[in-house]
């Protein structure tokens, strides 16, 4: 273990966070840039001692639970995880689960495409983020309970709902959806939640069974999609899926051809979107603080 590095490491981490990106009040003026460390020790469920300790390169060699709080806590990516491990001499092994936290950066470019219905997704397909055309064109997502704010439940457990399949939808999207949950489920597979979400569908879902047994590994590609809005009616719409590699997300896209009817219907929902909300996060899905915006 190295202890001084280690200690570098977590302050320029810690140091680079502003308090508004993990949902804290910033409280006036600071001495220091970035969050307190008593700030990092609460988001990280440790003490405020050890966390100091761990800074001045005093403290013993943290555990693995102790190193993946830190993580969350301080919104590493991937191979910023990797390096806090080796700097502890920990083996990296796999991540604990889904990275949630969706970056500022992608936030503001779904504020920016107003005619463009937007997503964001983590690993297992829960929604983190959309603007407010993809609320107005899917659904209010903040109406939902957490749990249910998953394209792949609502898919094959939901499908008496108004919009079953969000769009999404067709005859590829049920073996689209559990490959990429399989592919979740060796990605991280001590999560919990993506445990509980396949034994849901396994006993819920008599296709999503046939699909997994089937042991199918899919992966996205432009598509096109047809929607039957209650509002505006049947939609063709182009769906493009993009990935945020260093958050293991997916950023969901859904246009309509220029100058079609779909196009003048999206325009219509943007309207209505735009008057009724702003760019969601999903707050809700970890402990500690998001960076997010409330709903």
């Amino acid at each position: 273990m190295d202890r001084r590095a280690l200690a570098t490491f977590l302050r320029s981490r810690r140091e680079r966070l502003a308090p508004a990106a993990v949902g804290l009040p910033a409280d006036g003026p600071r001495r220091t840039p970035g969050l307190r460390r008593e700030e990092v020790a609460r988001l990280a469920f440790i003490s405020v001692a050890y966390y100091v300790r761990l800074e001045q390169a005093r403290g013993p060699r943290p555990s693995r639970r102790v190193l993946n709080a830190l993580h969350r806590a301080l919104r590493l990516t991937d191979n910023e995880r990797a390096h806090l491990f080796e700097l502890a001499g920990e083996s990296v092994g796999p991540p604990p689960g889904p990275n949630q936290d969706v970056p500022a950066s992608i936030v503001d470019l779904l504020q920016r495409m107003p005619e463009t219905a937007a997503v964001v997704l983590d690993a297992k397909y829960d929604v983190l983020a959309w603007n407010p055309l993809a609320a107005a064109l899917l659904e209010d997502f903040s109406a939902l309970p957490v749990r249910e704010r998953n394209l792949i439940r609502q898919y094959f457990l939901k499908t008496d709902s108004g919009l079953p399949h969000y769009g999404m939808g067709g005859d590829d999207f049920g073996r689209f959806a559990a490959g990429q949950l399989r592919i979740a489920a060796g990605r991280y597979p001590t999560d919990p939640a993506i445990r509980d979400l396949v034994g849901e569908l396994r006993t819920g879902s008599e296709e999503f069974r046939e699909l997994w047994n089937l042991e199918l590994v899919e992966t996205a590609q432009h598509r096109i999609k047809s929607v039957q809005h209650p509002v505006v009616g049947p939609l063709e719409l182009f769906c493009d899926v993009l990935t945020i590699p260093d958050r293991d997300q997916h950023l969901v896209l859904l246009t309509a051809e220029p100058a079609s009817p779909s196009e003048q219907a999206l325009r219509l929902l943007a309207v209505v979107g735009i008057q009724s909300m702003d760019v969601h996060r999903n707050e809700d899905l970890l402990e500690e603080p998001r960076t997010s915006r409330p709903n």
